[in-house]
């Protein structure tokens, strides 16, 4: 027993020693920012909460410009994300979110490998080129008709109408149809959306995902993998009978032009190679970053509006220049080169409350030296985007809603002067969709309806959850402006109520 009790106290000391030693040589050749106090092994992992935006904001305020993890000011990030993006552009190795219930194929969760670029390739040459615009426009002006409708029939609901307009208008750029009522897609897609934030942001669902070296276990005793594979199957098998449905509709010649026809044409045609899972989770992809996004961009310019009615009386004063001061018309995206204040709009609302309260991690591929530190290969990037956006040092006056700050020789540059988008090699593929969505809604909501903060319930502008769609994010009275507006937006509701594809 007693031999026994010294070979544990042994093999004890070998790890003690073996960690010591290892932890001196790291500190020896690499540098790093301060660093939040942790717990032992797992760090930080454990204390960031969701959402993090304010949390983030107190961290940066008390560690400095840069640190671990997260990048605290825009300096930073273009001088690592942007400028040294061929090593910044990688993403952390996650064996449960992306290669099980992702089939290794969801493109936001892939490290820098030849599949990303090829999707990402792909998606540029579609949603970018040059008869995309001309493809996808119709559907988000048609789209903001019955967005103004739904918010003048159930205005206390108002967010219910933004995810409307958000996801029809991704599933008509997608896949070519409109949203339905009670929409099996969208209910599946609003159920998985949660699940996948709670696995990315909270280390408990996924021990794997933490502790990678667990994905080397034999198969049958990696108890969190049936649950990956169940998730990754219902979600292939469900987008597959979008697929089904859209190639009934090319058989039948009623199709509508959309990314999804584009996909499967030019693999036809061996424009490009991707398998069939990969076309799948092309289409997902972009499905979840465009109905998430823009849904919670139209929220913030609605409390924007609401919070500072300064800004929209000048935004008002130019829409009734350009579509009639009595409710002439709609504003439509033909509108946009008359209409620089509401690109601006569009451009603070991005700003003032980023979607993304942190960047989605990038991994470094290779050691680098910054300013002194030296990092190892696999170390995270993220940037603070609270905390920059609130920096009064980056801002005037940041926590204020003002449009004018991008009134200059930057405002077409729609990625410029914020980061909501993404940074470097892994900036949004779908930016000019998503830029299109907020200028319509906004410009929209903003020529038909007055927004005004409920003074029993003031809107908290730094600490709402605005990820939940099940319920208002806060309470606000919106009215139309005029009896003419509100015949306006009859007239046009019923043009998109009566749209079906």
């Amino acid at each position: 027993m007693l031999s026994v009790g010294y070979s544990v106290l042994a093999i004890l000391f070998s790890l003690i020693l073996n960690h010591v030693v290892s932890t001196w040589r790291f500190n020896r050749k690499y540098k790093l920012p301060n660093v939040v106090p942790g717990w032992p092994i797992i760090g930080n992992t454990l204390d960031v909460p969701y959402p993090a935006g304010m949390w983030g904001k107190e961290m940066a305020k008390k560690y400095g410009e840069i640190r671990l993890v997260y990048l605290n000011s825009s300096r930073v990030v273009t001088d690592l994300l942007e400028k040294r993006a061929a090593i910044y552009s990688s993403r952390p190795f996650r064996p449960m979110l992306s290669d099980i219930m992702s089939a290794g194929a969801r493109m936001v969760f892939m490290g820098y490998t030849d599949k990303w670029r090829n999707q990402r390739k792909i998606m540029h040459s579609i949603l970018n080129g040059r008869q995309a615009e001309a493809k996808f426009v119709p559907f988000q002006n048609l789209e903001a008709k019955q967005l103004v409708y739904d918010v003048f029939v159930d205005p206390e609901n108002y967010q219910k109408a933004s995810q409307r307009f958000s996801n029809s208008v991704i599933l008509s750029v997608i896949f070519g149809r409109r949203a339905r009522k009670d929409d099996e897609l969208l209910q599946f897609i609003l159920g998985y959306t949660g699940v996948l934030g709670d696995f990315q942001f909270n280390p408990l669902k996924s021990p794997a995902d933490v502790f990678t070296w667990l994905d080397k276990l034999p198969r049958p005793l990696q108890w969190w993998r049936p649950f990956g594979e169940k998730f990754c199957k219902t979600h292939v098998a469900m987008f597959q009978k979008e697929w089904d449905l859209l190639i009934d509709k090319m058989d039948k010649g009623i199709a509508k032009p959309c990314f999804a026809i584009d996909v499967l044409n030019g693999a036809a045609k061996k424009e490009f190679e991707i398998d069939n899972i990969e076309k799948i989770y092309t289409w997902t992809s972009l499905v979840e970053a465009g109905s998430d996004t823009s849904r919670i961009a139209i929220l913030q310019t609605i409390a924007g509006a609401a919070c500072y009615p300064e800004w929209t009386k000048k935004a008002r004063g130019f829409l009734d220049e350009v579509c009639g001061a009595n409710a002439e018309r709609l504003p439509s995206l033909a509108d946009r080169p008359k209409l620089p204040y509401i690109t601006a709009v569009m451009k603070e609302t991005l700003r003032w409350r980023p979607f993304l309260q942190s960047g989605v991690p990038h991994t470094l591929t290779k050691d680098d030296e910054y300013e002194g530190y030296r990092f190892p290969a696999g170390t995270e990037f993220s940037w603070n985007a609270y905390s920059i956006a609130l920096d009064e040092n980056e801002y005037a006056n940041p926590l204020v809603f003002n449009p004018d700050r991008f009134m200059n020789g930057n405002l077409d540059k729609w990625a410029q002067g914020h980061w909501s988008f993404g940074a470097g090699r892994r900036i949004c593929v779908g930016l000019n969709v998503g830029a299109n969505n907020i200028w319509i809604a906004a410009a929209c909501l903003l020529y038909c309806f007055n927004f005004e903060e409920d003074p029993d319930y003031p809107i908290d502008q730094l600490n709402t959850v605005w990820e939940d769609p099940t319920k208002p994010p806060f309470k606000v009275k919106i009215t139309p402006r005029s009896e003419a507006h509100i015949a306006l937006i009859k007239s046009e509701g019923a043009i998109a109520l009566a749209a079906d594809y």
